[in-house]
């Protein structure tokens, strides 16, 4: 497939390809290069962090290092 850049340096994404990725309009993507070409994936942006993160107990790490700054604080007399 093919494409032509319009003036303000926009492509389209063919429609095929969107719907094969899971691209809809407002999802980000990003472009990699790689030696003189360009490539295009999509980017699930704060939506797949966020599944990523699920699970992580990152929540209860931040609070038990939290807790434990304190503590040495505490027993530093500050």
């Amino acid at each position: 497939m093919t494409g032509r850049v319009g003036p303000k340096g926009q492509v389209v994404i063919p429609k095929a390809i969107r719907d094969r990725l899971g691209i809809s309009p407002g999802d980000e993507v990003a472009f990699v290069e790689d030696g003189d070409a360009v490539r295009l994936k999509r980017s699930g942006g704060l939506r797949e962090l966020a599944g990523k993160l699920r699970g992580s107990d990152l929540t209860r790490q931040l609070e038990d290092e939290h807790r434990q700054e304190l503590e040495r604080e505490r027993d530093r007399g500050w």
